[in-house]
């Protein structure tokens, strides 16, 4: 007696082949819909090199601090102040480029906005120390014919 095997091979399926279309060139693409380009106004903070990572009050180290302390007081004009991003630019009195400044930095009731005249001191921004910030900033005086802001969120007019 002889015992035969079979061996079942599985019938061969045809695959779909979908067809897709060729890429369309990079100038023939559209927005779809009545979708239409915004026109953005400029940032008054765009090209303007912000420290990475932002250094805040609390994460200087003591030394710093005090070194920040015992310098010079310095005068500028608040250049542009993002309360939602927490940070700004100052530009000195002296001239020379603008100075960054953190939210956390401004000592004082109100918010800064563009042209308020402020007194600071400077610190120096780790790890390489190369570039400076704008610590223990005070608005000396408010900007004449603009709206200001106090922390609480209360609006006068100076």
């Amino acid at each position: 007696m002889s015992a035969e095997s079979t061996v079942v091979v599985p019938a061969k399926t045809e695959v779909a082949q979908m067809s897709l279309p060729p890429p369309a060139p990079p100038g023939s693409l559209h927005l779809p819909g009545n979708r239409k380009t915004r026109d953005c106004s400029q940032s008054p903070l765009r090209g303007l090199a912000i420290p990475s990572p932002v250094p805040t009050r609390r994460t200087r180290t003591f030394s710093a601090s005090v070194r920040a302390s015992e310098g010079p007081v310095y005068k500028g004009v608040c250049k542009c102040f993002c309360r939602s991003k927490g940070h700004g630019f100052i530009t000195p009195a002296d001239g020379g480029p603008d100075i960054f400044l953190h939210i956390s930095d401004i000592e004082g009731e109100y918010v800064p906005t563009e042209g308020d005249e402020v007194t600071y001191k400077l610190c120096t921004v780790p790890p390489k120390n190369e570039k400076i910030q704008a610590v223990e900033v005070a608005i000396t005086h408010l900007a004449p014919g603009t709206k200001h802001e106090t922390w609480s969120g209360h609006v006068i007019s100076s």
